[in-house]
């Protein structure tokens, strides 16, 4: 899985709050993607507890989950080894989240309004005989 800083940072903001600054989702997405660097999951052991508190968040969010696995210890018992992982799904969450912001940006519908009026009218209405935009050659 790719799942870059960008895609994870979209989709944080998609998934906590779409008015989250960009700044505040993206160093949560760093901190959490720096605990995985070039792997897919990472032993739940190497966190914190405030790390594993912000891993429990996202899996609360869709965006992480976790495994387990059994081993044999050489004396016998079993000993069950806790690991997160990203969700296979969570790299298209971060695709649908950066495509919903660009489709959701609201337009304003009277941004172009004055874009069909000719150049000659605005100068009659001014009543200034104005050559600014005029070739000079």
């Amino acid at each position: 899985m790719g799942l870059t800083l960008a895609q994870l940072t979209q989709a944080i903001r998609h998934k906590v709050d779409i008015d989250m600054e960009t700044v505040v989702a993206e160093s949560i997405a760093e901190h959490a993607l720096g605990f995985f660097g070039f792997s897919n999951r990472i032993i739940d052991n190497a966190l914190e507890p405030t790390d594993r508190n912000l891993f429990y968040q996202l899996q609360d969010y869709d965006l992480l989950t976790t495994e387990s696995e059994e081993t044999t210890l050489w004396d016998g018992r079993e000993w069950r080894i806790h690991y997160w992982k990203f969700k296979a799904n969570a790299e298209e969450l971060a695709r649908l989240s950066a495509v919903e912001d660009k489709s959701e940006e609201e337009e304003d519908p009277y941004a172009g309004i004055y874009e069909d009026v000719p150049v000659s009218l605005w100068r009659e209405r001014s009543g200034e005989d104005d050559d600014y935009e005029e070739p000079l050659f």
